[in-house]
């Protein structure tokens, strides 16, 4: 081109032209990153798997953005991992189609040259513009050598990657939508994630009162079979994993870091103790750190995975409250335990109670009941009273015979033998040389 025409060009070209050189770095990073070998042993190293294309852009994304969000949860259920990437980074055009979009949408955002243009398109044509903007929040990680040393941590501690694909995946995830994790980081027994749990939560800056209640709660649901799950934190979150662990139940903690970072440090054995039996879980890679957003974002995931959420002690302005939003949004039932009116660290469960109709809890039986469950961990689909007797009676983790459960429940032992054929045919009961246990479903 002639200096006479660069002259006649408008201003305006000049950051177009930017706008399409950095899409054409951007497609020449995302394919660098697909090959880098490096980051493909590692992937392979973490998954068996991890040459399929499809697992590759699936942990390439786990990597790419924050938790919670919602361009690439939208693009990523319409379009698959792999499309998605192409669709962002590549030059397709499937991005606009997924926002109610098209090509032109994108070009007329690429081709807005001044401030006030960019508005018009943007105020014209939101999705696009949010389309635009993710775009530029991702960018930046689009290359292996920032993630090399998460990968390699993952594979030294022995963490693993779980992708909505995996059979192991928790279902109750889905309820969050375009927001549901991308993948789960994590340490432990992946299958605990899906069994039927509750959320004991609250503040970090716990009372005596608080941490006895919570205690009690979390070491009689986990003997009983339920996964407890909370957050990690000092408090009553250490303390309900604490009490789930001395009762030789389960329990699992969300964690707003890497799962290789052990936070608070103060909870670093207790932390080891959970991964032994239970799970360490975590939306970001290791060696990322937690942040204030992450906590909040990471609450979100203990409210989906959990069937209720309990609030122990919070007070008015704690996080506690944010995962009690959640649970409430998602329509899970939601209890809080009262306090004095006087302490400070009970306001919030107050609050719960008297504007959000959260339930009151005082014991385990108020859990259970906010549940929809008996004593064993299973929902009772039968209305004969005595099935009820006998369904409280059994226990999922300690093998009673006919004798036992007939002074348990009240019930004669013919009675007993008879109904415990009956679960038995319906999968609700098993029977070892020990006796009778019941079975989580």
């Amino acid at each position: 081109m002639s200096e006479a025409a660069q002259s006649r060009r408008p201003a305006g070209d000049e950051p177009a032209r930017a706008e399409v050189l950095g899409a054409r770095d951007m497609r020449r990073s995302l394919k660098a990153l697909r090959a880098d070998a490096r980051f493909l042993r590692e992937a392979d190293r973490i998954r068996p798997d991890g040459g399929d294309p499809a697992v590759r852009d699936a942990l390439i994304w786990s990597l790419l953005c924050e938790p919670g969000d919602g361009v690439a949860g939208a693009l990523i259920e319409a379009l698959g991992p792999t499309d998605a990437l192409d669709a962002v980074f590549g030059g397709t055009e499937f991005g606009g189609a997924v926002f109610g979009g098209t090509g032109e949408d994108r070009r007329s955002t690429q081709g807005a040259g001044d401030a006030g243009d960019r508005a018009v398109v943007d105020r014209d044509r939101p999705a696009a513009a949010a389309l635009r903007d993710a775009r530029r929040r991702w960018a930046p990680r689009l290359a292996a050598e920032p993630h090399l040393a998460a990968l390699r941590t993952a594979v030294r501690i022995g963490a693993r990657l779980l992708l909505p694909t995996d059979r192991e995946w928790p279902v109750a995830l889905a309820d969050l939508g375009a927001h549901a994790p991308r993948g789960l980081w994590l340490r432990g027994d992946a299958t605990a994630l899906g069994d039927p749990g509750v959320a004991i939560v609250g503040a970090r800056a716990s009372s005596s009162y608080g941490e006895h209640v919570a205690g009690d709660l979390a070491g009689e649901l986990a003997a009983e079979g339920l996964v407890v799950f909370s957050g990690g934190a000092y408090g009553i979150d250490g303390t309900a994993h604490r009490a789930a662990l001395r009762a030789g139940g389960r329990t699992i903690a969300l964690l707003a870091g890497g799962v290789d970072r052990p936070y608070p440090s103060g909870h670093a054995q207790l932390f080891e103790r959970i991964a032994a039996s239970g799970a360490l879980v975590s939306e970001v890679a290791c060696t990322v750190a937690p942040t204030k957003w992450r906590f909040l974002a990471r609450n979100r995931v203990i409210s989906a995975l959990a069937g209720a959420t309990v609030v122990v002690e919070a007070g008015a302005r704690s996080g506690s409250l944010n995962t009690a939003g959640h649970a409430a949004e998602l329509g899970r039932p939601l209890g809080a335990v009262p306090g004095p009116i006087t302490s400070t660290t009970s306001a919030g469960c107050h609050r719960l109670l008297r504007d959000y109709d959260a339930r009151c809890i005082t014991s385990a039986a108020d859990v259970r009941e906010l549940l929809g469950i008996g004593r064993n961990g299973r929902r009772p689909a039968q209305e004969d009273p005595d099935m009820i007797r006998l369904a409280d009676a059994l226990n999922a983790r300690t093998a009673r015979n006919s004798l036992d459960l007939a002074r348990s429940s009240g019930l004669s032992e013919d009675r007993v033998e008879a109904l415990l054929g009956i679960l038995e045919l319906d999968g609700s009961a098993i029977r070892d040389e020990r006796g009778w246990r019941s079975v989580l479903r």
